[in-house]
């Protein structure tokens, strides 16, 4: 989508941190931008802001884990602009901790927002984008979490893997659509994801009676991340060039090459496994990777 001018564009977390520095960036396109939020004053305060800086912008409150919410939010975005181009599906929260300490209520909370907020997302908008024919584009926001794995924040390295692992899937299914996909994987972003507890909802997850951090604790690393609109702005380049893999963080290549040199370090051990010697060489059947095809045979 190399002319976002006139489009229009929905982004959920969009009240505050990455959502708002993507609707920033995509209405200096020239973008109609619908706000989705959990949260009622930050979603009005976002709008007043865009709509100042000249953007044609609306809020909608809506709950990602729900899908009649967030399909609400979708036929209220058409009764305001008609069509939908583009869809962010960036709505987070951050929980984790050490092995066997997690409630149970934790990772319920964080699959709801992080992963079936993403599936809700894609499976309301798509029929959307397909009904006007003119093309879209999907942004879900992963993490560097979901290419690396930090200790102790394992549901959120759990649902950040998956939304790697899914978009990938579904980009090969929207390509020949017209519908474009873009995976982002940001590092340490200056927003309020470590203060994501403020919209976890009792009635749906049981009280948190998790203990605060002593007063002493070492600053989040969140605090001194980058500034959520320099991704912003990395996301509206990646939406018109059609990237699929968007990093906001150079310096991690280094630890995510050596993540991927020891799984194909793993490979070469297979290949010289005595217990698989024996077996006939295969060709890979049915799967065709992004920028991988279909018959690749195994050594």
């Amino acid at each position: 989508m190399q002319d976002l001018k006139g489009k229009v564009a929905f982004i959920t977390g969009g009240a505050s941190g990455i959502g708002l520095a993507m609707a920033r960036a995509l209405g200096r396109e020239g973008m109609s931008v619908m706000l989705a939020d959990i949260e009622t004053q930050p979603l009005q305060l976002a709008v007043d802001e865009l709509r100042a800086a000249q953007v044609k912008a609306e809020g909608v409150v809506a709950d990602v884990t729900r899908r009649d919410s967030l399909r609400a939010a979708a036929l209220e975005t058409l009764a305001r602009f008609g069509k939908v181009h583009v869809v962010c599906n960036n709505a987070g929260v951050g929980a984790g901790g050490m092995l066997g300490q997690v409630p149970e209520r934790d990772w319920n909370w964080v699959i709801d927002v992080n992963l079936y907020g993403v599936v809700h997302g894609m499976e309301i908008f798509t029929p959307l984008m397909l009904s006007h024919g003119e093309g879209g584009h999907f942004v879900n926001t992963a993490s560097m979490a979901g290419l690396v794995s930090p200790a102790g924040m394992e549901p959120y390295c759990a649902t950040k893997y998956a939304v790697l692992g899914m978009s990938e899937g579904w980009a090969q299914q929207l390509a020949p659509q017209g519908i474009g996909m873009s995976i982002l994987c940001p590092g340490f972003v200056k927003t309020r994801i470590h203060e994501s507890r403020r919209n976890r909802t009792e009635a749906a997850y049981g009280h948190d009676d998790r203990t605060p951090p002593p007063a002493d604790a070492p600053p989040s690393p969140v605090l001194s991340g980058i500034d959520p609109q320099a991704v912003g702005n990395r996301v509206a380049e990646a939406v018109k060039a059609n990237e699929l893999y968007v990093f906001t963080h150079p310096e991690f290549k280094a630890v995510t090459a050596a993540r991927f040199d020891r799984i194909l370090a793993a490979f070469d051990s297979a290949a010289a496994s005595p217990a698989l010697s024996a077996l006939p060489k295969r060709e890979m059947p049915g799967l065709n990777l992004p920028g991988q095809q279909t018959g690749a045979v195994f050594e």
